[in-house]
């Protein structure tokens, strides 16, 4: 059996207490993003609770306070939009935060097929910098954003084609997903 991964502290990206505008639905939503796995999320909180952008909510299994339950995965494009804005804000903290982990994809990446490689998903890196980042890899690993700038000519700022990746995924811009939940 396939253990499904699940997301146990989510980012409250928007909170509609009166439910979707059009929908004859008048159930309060929140729209979350979880942490770990970066999963968009749609979820219906507590009677009483009221919630605004960047609190932060408790969804796993154990005693909620604020959520009653986790509705699914909601797609991008039924996002509201300060979901959003909030959104690509808080993409950018967190991989800032997560710096280590985004660094260690250029450690670790490999080949998704025969001709295309996971490096060559971020945008701004095409064949040239792709062998550029194997070939310097395999000498030492990367340890910070500036750490891959400094060591490969010409490349966009890595940080910011992380999150632009990310976006991406959200957007559904192609199959693969190597960031998003």
């Amino acid at each position: 059996m396939i253990q499904r991964k699940k997301e146990e502290k989510a980012i409250v990206l928007d909170f509609l207490p009166h439910g979707y505008p059009f929908s004859n639905q008048r159930t309060p939503i929140i729209q979350i993003l979880g942490e770990n796995y970066m999963t968009l999320l749609e979820a219906v909180p507590k009677t009483g609770v009221f919630l605004k952008p960047r609190d932060e909510v408790y969804i796993g299994p154990e005693k909620r306070d604020q959520v009653h339950h986790v509705v699914g995965k909601i797609e991008y494009e039924k996002m509201t939009q300060t979901a959003i804005m909030i959104l690509e804000e808080i993409v950018k903290e967190v991989v800032k935060e997560k710096e280590e982990y985004y660094v260690n994809f250029f450690n670790k990446a490999c080949s998704l097929t025969t001709r295309l490689h996971q490096l060559e998903l971020i945008p701004g890196i095409g064949k040239k910098h792709m062998w550029k980042i194997l070939e310097e890899r395999e000498e030492k690993q990367f340890e910070s954003f500036e750490g891959i700038k400094k060591r490969i000519d010409f490349l966009p700022d890595p940080e910011k084609s992380i999150i632009k990746r990310i976006m991406a995924e959200f957007e559904g811009a192609d199959k693969y997903k190597i960031f998003v939940g």
